[in-house]
């Protein structure tokens, strides 16, 4: 069993992180934040989208509580969410990141599975949380 201090560093770290991934895209200008910095046209915008996705789907499946927002199959990947395509605004894609950063906090502290199964819960915390990015 993991001890209490483990857990508290390994959680600190995760949002050291999410922060820092954010932090990358301050001051860019929208030019920069979607430059193609790989041969595959990976960018900056593309990787938060990315990691949102990821997590989405990893803490999903790993407290069995899908999320409430719809993801494509693991099969169906094919390295589009590591790009931010022309109909996605920054603010889109820094908000869906921030609701998975919130979601994902629901469902590690959860102690009922009943209580977020459905993800209504989780949704329902996540909008008093944050705006809605619409």
């Amino acid at each position: 069993m993991v001890d209490e201090f483990a857990k508290d560093n390994l959680h600190g770290r995760l949002r050291r992180d999410r922060e820092a991934l954010l932090w990358k895209l301050d001051g860019l200008s929208e030019y920069d934040a979607r430059r193609p910095l790989t041969a595959t046209g990976t960018n900056l915008l593309g990787l938060v989208k990315h990691v949102a996705g990821v997590e989405a789907r990893y803490f999903g499946e790993v407290f069995d509580r899908p999320s409430p927002e719809p993801l494509p199959r693991w099969q169906d990947h094919d390295g589009n969410d590591l790009w931010a395509t022309e109909d996605e605004t920054r603010g889109h894609i820094i908000e869906s990141y921030r609701r998975q950063t919130v979601l994902s906090a629901i469902r590690r502290v959860s102690r009922s599975r009943r209580q977020v199964r459905s993800g209504a819960v989780a949704m329902a915390a996540c909008s008093r949380a944050l705006p809605a990015p619409w």
